[in-house]
């Protein structure tokens, strides 16, 4: 592979939560399913933004996180801050756990992001009908939340493996 290729490789595995950030924060893409009549949504900014923080805090800054924000509450029509507020919610929260966390552990960070989604869907909930005449759908809230948990250890595998190769690039130079 030319010298050129390979860097441009590397920049790509290097910023991939970067990129995979701004990508779902500039569409609003929350991957809608539909099995068996039952919708099933996620959110991946949330499994980004928890996971990256938690395990790699310096492949991704806290005002990019920040940015990230603002940026979906424009796209999904949201008052400004909201999203960013949950996200550094959620940065605080990863941020805690880490320095808390003794050995790195699937399982263990698993139930923390489910203590993690659920301290910021109620923040969200809370900040919406408080402050802003926001229409509000409790299920949907709450079925993502739960739906985002149930694919955290998929995700968390496969961020994992991105952030190895990424290494593993970096070495063969």
């Amino acid at each position: 592979m030319a010298k050129g290729n390979i860097k441009f490789y590397q920049f790509l595995l290097n910023g991939f939560p970067i990129i995979l950030l701004f990508f779902f924060a500039l569409t609003g893409y929350s991957s809608p399913l539909q099995v068996f009549k039952i919708n099933i949504t996620f959110n991946f900014i949330h499994l980004i933004v928890f996971y990256w923080v938690l395990r790699k805090p310096d492949m991704l800054g806290y005002g990019l996180i920040f940015f990230a924000g603002i940026i979906n509450d424009v796209v999904q029509n949201l008052p400004i801050g909201i999203s960013s507020i949950n996200y550094l919610l959620l940065c605080v929260i990863a941020s805690f756990f880490r320095t808390r966390t003794l050995v790195p552990n699937l399982i263990y960070d698993w139930v923390l992001f489910l203590v993690a989604i659920l301290i910021v869907s109620s923040i969200h909930f809370t900040l919406l009908s408080a402050f802003f005449d926001g229409n509000i759908k409790y299920g949907t809230l709450m079925s993502t939340a739960f739906f985002s948990f149930l694919v955290y250890p998929l995700v968390a595998k496969i961020f994992n493996q991105i952030y190895l190769l990424g290494l593993r690039q970096e070495n063969v130079e």
